[in-house]
């Protein structure tokens, strides 16, 4: 993974789900070997491919079916073949479950040179996994087949079975089983688009995907993942900050790497400056640049330990003053704003740690579902929804079909229950509906002073504010893209940047983005597990040819074939023997 002449291949911008979706796909040589083809969607993209992609099909009785051999720079000896072979051939089992030890042949050398820098800290998932320890989240809200795993759309149940942590599964209840109403059959026979009516989109065969798994599990999953492709090597992950991002040739300097084709160069806050041929932008909404949505911007005196906090800059709970009340045994009041799950998980975090009680104040309705994306993309017949999705005429379209699919924020049924109960029982009260209207801090008594519509009765002065809000993802807003968005200007849709098919700023321009900046492209589900691994497939598809196109043609710059894709015989073409 180092760079050649300190220029690396690819720099991977945020560690989070998106950027090792990214990382693993780059090392996964046979990707296709074990997705379904429903999850296997080429759609556009497959036909840009046709002719370079070489089909490999499995044959019967074949010890863990056929498998391409990955080019490396430079020849493997003899006995390096041999353990590679040894290695792929150790897979067979008696079992029907497919063991993750064993579900990819990944080589020890490096086809690519890999960087990713990260403001959180030199680990992958390190946002992801201290958001989850700091608000107590047990469950995720994702089913069994959302991961980020390049090798098996089934990879993260083969593992729970395999490690035997079969309790650390939760039940989606309510959304498995039910058939479809006539009317809906008849509608999909006719080719109408289905609504849900009276019944739902996944029936009773695919009910041992539609769990979800402890946050423990899935932070092992993660970490087996990290383990089979290599991706713990010490410097491969770089806690900095990215500031800055141009794209050009580089000028002539004593310090700065020798380029013949324009370059990435990437700068963080401590002033360093770091270069490569492809950047992947894979910041999730914590990121940098990221703008947090608050109802109101709090003044710098008000935002912070002692008075309200964006959900996602909660660093320890309660806060100080409302802990220091809990422990004198004082009445402690705190508002919760939002109509997402992290808001119902604060609240019921805040009544679990002793605050006398939680008031939970959304705009809107309190919408219940499973998913934060409606059941038809999730079922069975997904890809039809898919399907019209990218046939759209416009991204005028597909915005909208986004924003009906994820129709805001809203809480899981299980969650919802345990609202209620709290309000129940006098310690929670809940409000839809409403909006802060005005609003006062007092510095000396560290309270505040509010007032609704419609108007809470008897609201006494509140001890804290989280914003649940959510944060807006613009492309326009991000500091980091400001040379790019000037010098390589591009239609952008409420925000949302009209990447390529391969979810690149421009075809003349290998800038990837992934997870919710490519909702024009993946879909309502760019944001979740799901995007992660869809956007990583593209960018792995197209990065073979960015770095074709940019790195020198000889043995050690040969990069053709990594990724599972190209020609393993392409080196014997053209070279001069007979």
């Amino acid at each position: 993974m180092h760079a050649d002449n300190g220029i690396h291949d690819v720099i991977i911008i945020g560690a989070g789900p998106c950027g090792l979706g990214v990382a693993a796909r780059l090392h996964e040589e046979t990707p296709s070997a074990m997705f379904t083809d429903e999850e296997h969607q080429r759609y556009h993209w497959i036909k840009k491919h046709s002719g370079r992609m070489k089909l490999v099909q499995a044959g019967h009785g074949k010890i863990n079916g056929a498998r391409a051999e990955k080019w490396n720079r430079g020849q493997k000896c003899a006995c390096e073949k041999e353990q590679d072979k040894e290695r792929r051939g150790s897979t067979d089992s008696a079992s029907s479950v497919p063991s993750l030890s064993s579900a990819s042949s990944v080589s020890s050398d490096d086809s690519i040179s890999t960087l990713v820098l990260d403001g959180s800290g030199d680990q992958w998932m390190q946002r992801w996994n201290n958001a989850f320890r700091t608000l107590e989240i047990k469950q995720l809200r994702s089913p069994m087949f959302f991961h980020v795993d390049p090798g098996d759309r089934d990879g993260m149940l083969a593992y729970t079975q395999e490690v035997g942590r079969e309790e650390d599964l939760w039940e989606i209840s309510g959304c498995v089983g039910k058939e479809m109403s006539k009317h809906k059959k008849k509608k999909r026979r006719q080719g109408g688009k289905a609504q849900t009516i009276g019944g739902v989109e996944i029936d009773e065969r695919d009910r041992k995907d539609y769990f979800s798994p402890s946050t423990d599990l899935f932070a092992d999953y993660c970490s087996s993942i990290i383990d089979r492709y290599g991706l713990n090597e010490p410097g491969l992950i770089q806690k900095q900050e990215v500031v800055d991002i141009t794209y050009g040739y580089l000028p002539e300097d004593k310090d700065t790497p020798i380029s013949n084709s324009k370059t990435f160069t990437v700068t963080t806050t401590t002033g360093q400056k770091f270069y490569s041929r492809a950047a992947v932008l894979a910041i999730g909404a914590g990121g940098a640049g990221v703008a947090k949505i608050f109802p109101w911007r709090p003044a710098s005196e008000e935002e912070g330990a002692s008075a309200c906090c964006h959900s996602m800059e909660i660093k320890s709970f309660p806060s100080p003053n409302v802990r220091r009340k809990i422990q004198l045994r004082q009445e402690t009041n705190v508002v919760v704003v939002g109509g997402g799950l992290s808001s119902a998980q604060i609240v019921d975090m805040a009544v679990r740690k002793g605050v006398t009680k939680v008031w939970f104040i959304m705009r809107s309705e309190m919408k219940v579902k499973h998913f934060d994306i409606s059941l038809p993309w999730m079922g069975k017949y997904k890809n039809w929804e898919k399907a019209a999705f990218w046939s759209a005429d416009t991204d005028e379209e597909r915005l909208e079909m986004i924003k009906v699919a994820r129709n805001g924020g809203s809480i899981t049924p299980r969650y919802v229950k345990i609202v209620k109960d709290h309000a129940a029982h006098k310690r929670a009260s809940i409000h839809p509906r409403t909006i802060i209207t005005s609003h006062k801090y007092n510095p000396d008594a560290q309270t505040w002073a509010l007032t609704t519509d419609p108007p809470i009765p008897n609201l006494p002065p509140i001890d804290f504010i989280y914003f649940a809000t959510g944060a807006r993802a613009d492309v326009r807003e991000m500091p980091l893209l400001n040379n790019i968005n000037e010098q390589y200007p591009i239609e952008i849709k409420e925000g949302l940047p009209c990447l390529n098919n391969d979810l690149m700023w421009r075809d003349d321009i290998p800038l990837f983005m992934t997870g919710r900046m490519a909702g024009l492209r993946l879909g309502p589900g760019a944001p979740n597990l799901e995007g992660a691994r869809l956007g990583a497939e593209r960018i792995a598809w197209s990065l073979e040819e960015i770095l074709e196109k940019k790195r020198e043609v000889g043995d050690q710059c040969a990069v053709e074939g990594f990724c599972g894709l190209g020609n393993r015989y392409a080196s014997l073409v053209d070279n001069g023997d007979e």
